[in-house]
């Protein structure tokens, strides 16, 4: 039972939060812990929000590896000016990913 409720401690400094925005301030990191390939040509980010919050994670194109939480927001909508945000927060210029989102109206 310990373990389980302990297992976010190998990744909890690689999260940061501000203003209701919890992100990945090192994505390579997170991939060496969950030994994942690390070329950003085999990775998208995919953003997702509902009524109440907005989320992002990257997914693996060849779906061989889960996807890795990039992303939460809460009372954050799915607009560009929130993306802006997420994508810089996340380093995006860094990894230049191709990008998967269906904005809603």
């Amino acid at each position: 039972m310990c373990f389980f409720r302990n297992s976010q401690k190998d990744f909890q400094d690689f999260y940061s939060e501000q203003n209701n925005l919890v992100y990945c301030n090192n994505i390579f990191a997170v991939m060496v812990i969950l030994d994942h390939e690390q070329k950003t040509t085999e990775w998208r980010p995919f953003f997702d929000s509902s009524k109440t919050s907005l989320k992002a994670v990257v997914l693996h194109n060849g779906n061989k590896y889960p996807s890795v939480p990039l992303a939460y927001a809460t009372n954050m909508k799915e607009i560009y000016e929130n993306l802006k945000i997420l994508l810089e927060k996340i380093q995006y210029d860094k990894y230049c990913w191709t990008i998967c989102l269906r904005f809603k109206k």
